[in-house]
């Protein structure tokens, strides 16, 4: 570790610490041990990054974000777990994302993700790229989030739900089961009410295809079929693309794991 004149005099930095070039820690910051910041990262006044803690290159950590604390969760004694955020990051004021509950267990950010002021994300969560988490939204333990889903603000996600590729959650929504890739969901409890057509344009998905996924939304959504009824015909009538394949697969999933939630384990 090779002290620079990019790193306030008043950072406590542990010596285990890793640090890449160009790295900047500004006021009162504190790295703990076994942590490593990637190159051009910076971190602002007040930021703690706590123990077992990796954040990738070009990231940018704003005052009073805590990163890697130990998760909420009773389950958890003590154990060497971690937390690894990945590359082009923006977390805001006053973040807080917890490293793992279970031996070698691992909290997982990716790449390019926004998150805004006061956000929560909980132990044992895999979070993609491309995601935005709008302010004071809280997410419960073990949830997984696809790429490019975007939350409103001061929403709430039960622990073990999946929100899948592209699906955007509505401000202030209460989310207790997964939500399907490419949907609309909103309320308390969230519901699904239409299709991200916007968000499925944007990344570049054919107007065919986004045809066929509001075609399969309204026979999920729409009808008075029930799941399996509503997969069975998408299956027979709807031609296959990787967008409804992962759809389809994901639903699932959803339907393997328990109240909704594919991460949730069914009870013993």
């Amino acid at each position: 570790m090779i002290v620079t004149d990019r790193w306030h005099p008043t950072a406590v930095i542990d010596p285990s610490a890793v640090i890449e070039p160009d790295v900047e820690i500004g006021p009162y910051s504190i790295i703990g041990q076994n942590c490593r910041i990637g190159a051009g990262t910076v971190l602002r006044a007040h930021v703690q990054i706590m123990d077992n803690t990796s954040i990738g290159r070009m990231c940018q950590v704003f005052g009073g974000t805590i990163l890697g604390g130990p998760p909420q969760d009773l389950k958890f004694k003590g154990e060497t777990s971690f937390l690894v955020i990945g590359d082009g990051n923006i977390l805001r004021e006053y973040v807080t994302i917890h490293r793992a509950t279970g031996e070698g267990g691992v909290t997982r950010i990716g790449n390019h993700n926004m998150i805004m002021a006061y956000a929560h994300i909980g132990h044992n969560c895999e979070i993609g790229s491309h995601i935005t988490i709008a302010s004071y939204v809280g997410i419960s333990g073990h949830v997984t989030v696809e790429d490019h889903a975007n939350f409103g603000g001061i929403s709430g996600i039960h622990q073990h739900c999946r929100i899948g590729r592209l699906a955007m959650v509505g401000g202030m929504s209460g989310v207790t089961v997964d939500i399907e890739p490419y949907m609309i969901a909103q309320g308390r409890p969230a519901k699904v009410y239409d299709i991200n057509s916007r968000g499925l344009k944007r990344i570049g998905v054919s107007t065919k295809v986004r045809g066929e996924l509001r075609q399969a939304y309204k026979l999920l959504y729409r009808s008075n079929l029930n799941v399996s009824q509503a997969l069975e015909v998408i299956e027979e009538d709807i031609e296959p693309s990787p967008e409804l394949e992962h759809l389809i697969d994901f639903i699932g999933k959803t339907r393997d794991g328990y109240n909704g939630r594919g991460n949730n384990p069914p009870p013993i």
